[in-house]
């Protein structure tokens, strides 16, 4: 039809930008009703994803946990038991849920102290042997490892605010009442497991360059840089090292506010007696709500988690390698062809996944048919939508455009690596599943090709016999756009676009 040859030339032509030079292109577009391929531009070509995979990852969630899959946190007593006195040990058990705040765990304290204990005369134990204790995902570059997005994974965590970015303080720089003093620095949640190192200053006027840094193998966060009198605070996100003994410093800084003392030391992983009694229990939200803090911010973390999780429900194992057989056994299922790609985490942060493009249209016209599909849909970002959990990492991207809330897409972004992933319903009402996986270009951004894309499918009409001209997509660099080059530790990041620093 002569609107499909208006198509191709239009998206032939938006390919052919200056900033793609030299790099590879993938761009497949299907009638996701049929699976009718409308476009194809090196759709078979293996690239980078990025948090492309998430897409992989989220659908074998839902299919092989189900949407009301919850995970548990729990404690029990082992050894006997004298009114309130525990003659044993309290073992904190973790279930891998990646949501848990240090409010959960004093209402778990609360409940040990409601039961009537009062002395334990053993140790306080962290049971994170749900998972395997390989913290960080294959791949994963070095110089991450400190930043919010590449924090390590255990059944056994914390989450510092309600992004829920386990593993995570956030560490807050305010300047002191008088010019020489180092600034006051303070931790969320309050822990005694992080140790700050504090080389700050705080000057009369300037900018503002405080800076955090863990150094690595410790838990010393190293606190540099200036702050003025009278300044707002700096803060950010910093990874902790071995969050299973974060969350027993926290449970224990809980216990102890609610009257309930152990007398031994803290132990981690050690697993919890078959006969060890069960005295308090926190569940979490079901995977249908997590499918939105996962999907919407880009949530590295709960990628990893989600994959050790299906390893250990599917296969009894609660490691990487088990968790991505599962995942690629249902995408197998699912119709892609899993002999053309490779995954090797479950966020998309190691640059050896490998996906075509035609593979992740596969995928997203083959979902339509699942019972979870509209809880999937309305996870992924909505482009232009400024609501932080409905806009995601879409909520500055085309606006003003037949694509604001429109485009359901996952955003994907590296250093030398950009994509977008997902559904636009075209000017007949059609939806559409589409994939831009754009890999090896030298420019800071090339999100704005991946926008006009998005906008000219928004336009695409066969029974008018036109397409919609690119135009109108809002390229301008605003907060949310996309971290591209951008200042900051590492550029190795799918962002949330909330953090400092590192956005």
């Amino acid at each position: 039809p002569p609107a499909l040859v208006q198509l191709t030339a239009t998206l032939d032509n938006l390919l052919a930008d200056a900033r793609l030079t030299g790099a590879q292109a993938g761009v497949v577009v299907a009638d996701a009703s049929t699976g009718r391929a409308l476009y194809s531009r090196n759709g078979d070509r293996r690239l980078i994803p990025a948090s492309n995979t998430k897409l992989l990852t989220a659908a074998a969630a839902l299919e092989l946990l189900g949407p009301d899959h919850r995970f548990s946190t729990d404690v029990h007593l082992a050894g006997t038991r004298r009114a309130g006195l525990v003659d044993g040990d309290l073992y904190l058990r973790g279930g891998g849920d990646p949501t848990m705040l240090a409010a959960d765990y004093d209402r778990l304290a609360a409940d040990v102290a409601g039961s009537g204990v009062r002395v334990v005369t053993g140790n306080l134990v962290a049971d994170d042997t749900r998972y395997d204790t390989t913290r960080l995902g294959p791949d994963w570059t070095w110089d991450d490892e400190s930043y919010y997005y590449a924090a390590q994974v255990s059944a056994l965590t914390v989450a510092p605010d309600t992004d829920y970015d386990a593993g995570n303080v956030i560490v807050a720089a305010a300047p002191a009442g008088t010019t020489g003093a180092p600034p006051v620095v303070t931790l969320t949640p309050a822990t005694g497991y992080v140790r700050i190192d504090n080389r700050a200053t705080t000057v009369a006027t300037g900018p503002t360059t405080v800076s955090f840094e863990r150094t690595h193998g410790t838990n010393t966060i190293v606190v540099t840089g200036q702050i003025a009198l009278g300044a707002a605070a700096e803060s950010d996100w910093m990874t902790v090292w071995e969050p299973t003994g974060y969350a027993a410093d926290v449970f224990r800084s809980a216990l102890r506010r609610h009257g309930v003392q152990v007398l031994g030391r803290t132990v981690l992983g050690r697993t919890t007696p078959a006969d060890a009694r069960a005295v308090a229990r926190h569940d979490s939200m079901p995977l249908a709500e997590l499918m939105v803090p996962f999907m919407k911010l880009s949530n590295n973390g709960h990628a990893e988690v989600l994959t050790k999780e299906i390893g250990r429900v599917v296969a009894g194992a609660g490691t990487w390698p088990a968790g991505i057989a599962a995942i690629n056994g249902y995408v197998a299922r699912a119709g892609m062809d899993t002999a053309t790609l490779r995954q090797r985490d479950g966020s998309g942060l190691s640059r050896r996944n490998l996906v075509p493009p035609t593979e992740f249209v596969d995928l997203l016209v083959a979902v339509r048919a699942e019972p979870w599909f509209d809880t999937w849909y309305r996870a992924l970002p909505i482009a232009g939508n400024p609501e932080r959990f409905v806009g995601g990492t879409l909520r500055s991207r085309m606006r003003g455009t037949a694509a604001a809330n429109n485009v359901h897409a996952k955003t994907g972004s590296l250093t030398g690596v950009s994509g977008l992933s997902g559904y636009v319903t075209d000017a007949d009402g059609r939806l559409l599943a589409f994939s831009i996986v754009l890999n090896n270009y030298l420019a800071s951004s090339v999100k704005s090709i991946e926008d006009q894309i998005a906008v000219t499918l928004a336009g695409y009409s066969e029974r008018a016999g036109a397409t919609a001209a690119p135009g109108g997509t809002d390229t301008r660099r605003v907060p949310g756009d996309t971290p591209d080059g951008a200042p900051g530790p590492s550029t190795d990041v799918e962002c949330s676009w909330t953090k400092p620093a590192t956005c």
